[in-house]
């Protein structure tokens, strides 16, 4: 399933691009009107949708659709993860070597003096 929507993805995304670039720009039709040639109007009304207007709108539909479901597969949680479930150890201090503590002796009758 997820193969299949990488691969619709890639191919809606290249479609959109090409149709895009197909498209007249919308400063063809100002300079046509400014002396360069005819065009249907400049300030009139938009007339009805072209065919590459409406295929852009489909194909668009598609990427984002494909897009919502790809960014929803991607966070659903799979058996395998790039980070350990285990919880780290605790550091446990390093053991040190100290002589035990001795009683103070108590000092000779001879320096008491």
């Amino acid at each position: 399933m997820l193969g299949f929507l990488i691969t619709l993805h890639i191919l809606v995304s290249i479609a959109l691009i090409v149709i895009v670039l197909l498209q007249a720009g919308k400063g063809a039709d100002l300079g046509a009107t400014l002396g360069t040639g005819s065009s249907q109007s400049l300030f009139g009304a938009g007339g009805g949708s072209t065919f590459l207007g409406k295929m852009t709108a489909s194909v668009a539909i598609i990427f984002m659709l494909t897009s919502l479901s790809l960014a929803y597969l991607s966070g659903k949680s799979g058996s395998s993860s790039v980070m350990p479930a285990k919880s780290p150890a605790a550091k446990v201090a390093p053991k040190t070597d100290t002589p035990p503590a001795t009683a103070p002796v108590a000092p000779k009758e001879s320096q008491k003096k």
